[in-house]
């Protein structure tokens, strides 16, 4: 494990943490509740870009394009919110989704905030049933 130093400049405000939290909740609110994708558009960078556990990438247009894709897939997805926490310019979004018809997942989004917006994000998705035998993967 590595530890990063940060430098005052790197440190946001807890004004700017609140704000990013505050963006985060309506973003995400807008997106799961209606579907609106221009919402979440609005609040990431020129330059955003999604990262994946397997080491892909995805630009702003790419990930949105996924989004709006797979919005007639979600209709309906129940989501609960369990944590929402802030450290200077990254929120953390964990929450658990289940689909009418399928299996829940638990998820964490990690967003990075530049300049009010955000600049990078990481997904983990696990479906809820497999956590168990996740708990092992090192033996």
């Amino acid at each position: 494990m590595t530890t990063q130093d940060t430098t005052a400049q790197d440190m946001a405000t807890p004004s700017a943490t609140a704000d990013n939290t505050s963006i985060v909740t309506a973003a995400f609110a807008a997106l799961t509740e209606t579907g609106d994708t221009d919402a979440v558009a609005r609040v990431l960078t020129d330059d955003f870009v999604h990262h994946r556990p397997d080491g892909t990438a995805r630009t702003r247009a790419e990930w949105l394009a996924a989004v709006r894709g797979s919005l007639e897939h979600i209709a309906g997805m129940e989501v609960t919110v369990l944590h929402l926490l802030a450290d200077g310019d990254h929120v953390l979004l964990h929450s658990r989704r289940r689909l009418p018809a399928g299996p829940e997942i638990t998820v964490v989004d990690i967003m990075r905030f530049e300049d009010g917006r955000i600049a990078e994000a990481w997904e983990l998705i696990e479906p809820t049933a497999e956590a168990q035998a996740h708990l092992t993967w090192w033996s």
